[in-house]
């Protein structure tokens, strides 16, 4: 799936923080870093004609988000973890589609690998 045709796009790539996420409790004692990816999908040609942040979406306040849920709550899966971040996307008022992607390059996997990762991705309806 990609940005629907006809939406504005908005990337953060690579938002980093350690956190204690995994089925391991290794893992929750401590801690591994994650990465992040965020992409919105809206109409952000009000803001660029305005040059007003208030008509789009405050990327350094998901930046925020995005770490704070890293570094938040533990759960076993990244699933959970990106699940999070994307239903919260999408509660931004100007964001009609919106796909994260959560990295864990140090999961535990006994054979050589560079990334792990998945990616949820969903449209308002």
């Amino acid at each position: 799936m990609t940005c629907p045709e006809g939406l504005d796009r908005i990337d953060l790539v690579g938002i980093t923080a350690t956190g204690h996420h995994g089925v391991f409790e290794h893992e929750r004692r401590d801690g591994q870093t994650f990465v992040v990816d965020v992409s919105l999908g809206l109409d952000f040609s009000a803001a660029a004609d305005s040059d007003d942040l208030t008509a789009t979406v405050d990327y350094g306040a998901v930046a925020q988000h995005v770490h704070d849920v890293i570094t938040g709550d533990p759960v076993d899966l990244i699933e959970s973890v990106a699940r999070r971040m994307l239903d919260w996307c999408l509660e931004l008022g100007p964001v009609r589609w919106a796909s994260v992607t959560v990295h864990k390059p140090e999961a535990p996997i006994a054979v050589p690998f560079h990334d792990v990762s998945v990616t949820t991705e969903r449209s308002k309806q």
